[in-house]
């Protein structure tokens, strides 16, 4: 057996690996890896320009570009087959890049006093709009599968103006337990009898009721000085625990470790999120695989899972699940119903606490429906195009005989 990135010759740098439609740019000092399909007329011959006219056809088009998003341990090859269709029926731009520790995107070491994590999840969203900005465009549509769907969503909250629509793909978000209108019959439960408490207790208001609102108050005041002590000691202590963590996945024991991990089950794992595991070619398992001989790419791994425990333990919004009903732009949620990573039921779920969204299920399909079912992914998008922003008249050039 060999194991990836043993040998020490066979790193090489990212741009060594890159295709012929590769592009690369700096952002945050950091070469990210990327490829655009464009779903515009192409470009007419000066030639044939006399032997042209123009007419009119009923066409759906956004006119708004995607951005895509693959999902942990992918990267843009995973969209490969799906940008030209996507970039047709959208008519305009599609642009696929590769996260910092995935494909080939430069791996930095990050520096404690850097002000940005280049593995963080909020790198991942500057980037994001990082490149609709870079597309011209006042909105995109980002389409996220898997892990990608978090960085979608957290896209859209860091600037919703920008999203025109959002379409998550077997996203491996936990959806909650409960739905609106079970919170909303709750709630009204909770406020009648609440309004009938206070009726009650308005009867039976005396000097003794006051003294012991005085003394609940003293002991609320109390416990919560208490609280904010405790948890203050859990967060140093919580803080102490994660640099003792970083400490050991950095250590070589467990590079060794990852890269023992990825040779010995990488290919099994990812025939398993296939539905038809006879699709998984030798083409597809290159693709998948070429990363691992970027220079860097365990120990970038490693920085990624570092940041993501990080970007849990940080605290500073709520959880995804506890936003999703203030998303106000269209979505679609896609999945197969054969998903053995992130059940179906649970894209299913996510879709009823989101207001409005649209939910499809392909069929015979595994984790990656946009690579094993690619026309019925496409289908899907493209009738959700139609819902949401439906047909405009759009000018074709056609051969005049």
């Amino acid at each position: 057996m060999q194991i990836a990135g043993t040998d020490q010759d066979e790193f090489v740098d990212p741009s060594d690996l890159a295709d012929p439609d590769s592009r690369f740019c700096e952002f945050n000092g950091v070469q990210i890896h990327h490829k655009i399909r464009d779903g515009g007329q192409p470009n007419v011959s000066l030639e044939r320009i006399g032997s042209l006219s123009h007419s009119h056809q009923s066409k759906r088009i956004t006119n708004f570009p995607m951005v895509l998003l693959h999902g942990f341990g992918a990267s843009v090859f995973s969209w490969e087959r799906a940008m030209k269709p996507l970039a047709k029926i959208s008519g305009s731009k599609v642009l696929a890049f590769d996260r910092p520790a995935f494909g080939l995107t430069s791996r930095p070491i990050p520096v404690d006093n850097r002000a940005l994590n280049p593995y963080s999840m909020m790198f991942s969203v500057l980037a994001t709009h990082y490149f609709i900005h870079c597309l011209a465009a006042d909105k995109a549509v980002l389409v996220g599968h898997s892990a990608g769907g978090g960085v979608a969503l957290e896209a859209y909250f860091e600037a919703p103006e920008r999203v025109a629509a959002l379409i998550l793909v077997d996203p491996a978000i936990v959806a909650p337990f409960t739905s609106q209108k079970d919170n909303r019959s709750a709630e009204n439960s909770h406020i009648n009898n609440r309004n009938s408490e206070s009726s009650l207790s308005s009867k039976k208001w005396n000097v003794f009721g006051k003294l012991l609102s005085i003394l609940t108050n003293f002991a609320k005041l109390v416990a919560q000085v208490i609280t904010g002590i405790v948890k203050g000691m859990g967060q140093m202590l919580n803080s102490l625990c994660m640099k003792v963590l970083a400490a050991f996945l950095r250590s070589s024991i467990t590079l060794c470790l990852v890269r023992v991990v990825i040779s010995m089950f990488g290919r099994a794992v990812l025939r398993y999120a296939w539905y038809d595991p006879t699709q998984v070619t030798e083409y597809v398992l290159e693709g998948y695989t070429k990363p691992l001989r970027v220079k860097g790419w365990d120990r970038a791994l490693v920085e990624y899972v570092i940041a993501m425990l990080t970007d849990s333990k940080l605290g500073s919004k709520p959880p995804l699940s506890q936003r999703l009903s203030e998303i106000k732009c269209p979505v679609l949620i896609v999945t197969g119903d054969k998903d053995r990573f992130v059940p179906a039921w649970n894209s299913e779920r996510l879709s009823q606490a989101i207001p409005g969204s649209c939910y499809e299920v392909i069929k015979n399909s595994g984790h990656l429906p946009h690579e094993e079912r690619v026309e019925e992914f496409v289908s899907v998008v493209d009738r959700f195009f139609q819902k949401v922003f439906g047909e405009v008249e759009e000018p074709l050039l056609q051969v005049v005989s």
